[in-house]
């Protein structure tokens, strides 16, 4: 009988001695909550006015909730009076684990982010990356998805895709057309010079400004070379490129003007 007394005393002051600690972890846990619900809602919409890409806000979300939510653990794991230094190794332990068999993923993950803050290149951008042209399809937080100009899509990790060079045919809005053109020496370089420049005029998509150009780009043995710089929309490049070449042809073959062949070109006869 006396030892069930003591049981119930001793379990008596365990109740006094934990309970106000419980009681005040559990309204630290509730209120803890109810705090980092609100502290999101006001990230979120800060988020939102700042700016920042769309793609990446629900990562940065996830990780300060987790960050706060950690935090918050501790605190009432603190106030029940448990050791908190075990908990804190175990967890550093854990993530260094973590870190070192995704560390691949996380460099990816990282530029990913650099990306999306950034903005080297949006989606819908005409790109040339890690020695692949073409449009962005995908920026995932991961990779770069690129659909190239002959329609095969490659997936690029962004690491590599911040590793080197990017070039961004987009970003201004307009892209120069570089075109040669041979023409014989007994040619009159002004005459033909405006033969051209009014056959890029008379092509729909090229731009009066930057205006398009017709120089002198080099001397060969049998030609002058030719430098012809109509400028176009980006996304009117090959349009452009095609039909201006066409006009071009065509303008010359009008006016009577011989198109001279490349110093590397030779004809032999047929059948070699």
């Amino acid at each position: 009988m006396e030892e069930k007394l003591d049981y119930i005393d001793k379990f008596g002051g365990m109740i006094m001695e934990y309970a106000p600690k419980i009681a005040l972890a559990g309204i630290l846990l509730i209120v803890g909550f109810w705090a980092i619900k609100k502290i999101m809602a006001f990230v979120g919409t800060a988020m939102i006015n700042s700016g920042l890409d769309e793609n990446i806000q629900p990562f940065l979300k996830s990780i300060l909730s987790a960050l706060l939510k950690v935090l918050l653990l501790f605190s009432v794991v603190g106030i029940l009076g448990v050791e908190t230094s075990s908990f804190v190794a175990v967890l550093a332990a854990a993530g260094f684990a973590v870190g070192m068999a995704l560390q691949g993923s996380l460099g990816n993950f990282a530029a990913g982010v650099m990306i999306l803050l950034f903005k080297p290149y949006k989606v819908g951008d005409h790109i040339e990356l890690q020695e692949e042209e073409g449009y962005v399809r995908e920026i995932e937080i991961i990779n770069t998805v690129i659909e190239t100009l002959d329609g095969v899509t490659v997936i690029i990790p962004n690491s590599k895709a911040i590793d080197g060079n990017i070039r961004n045919y987009t970003k201004i809005g307009s892209r120069r057309i570089n075109l040669n053109v041979y023409m014989p020496y007994e040619e009159s370089f002004p005459h033909v010079r405006q033969i051209i420049l009014e056959a890029m005029k008379n092509t729909p998509g090229v731009l009066d400004s930057p205006a398009p150009e017709v120089g002198i780009e080099t001397y060969d043995t049998h030609s002058i070379v030719l430098a012809i710089w109509p400028y176009c929309k980006t996304d009117d490049y090959w349009d452009v490129y095609f039909h201006v070449n066409r006009n071009i042809k065509n303008a010359l073959s009008k006016n009577g003007i011989r198109v001279a062949y490349s110093e590397a070109v030779e004809l032999g006869p047929i059948g070699e």
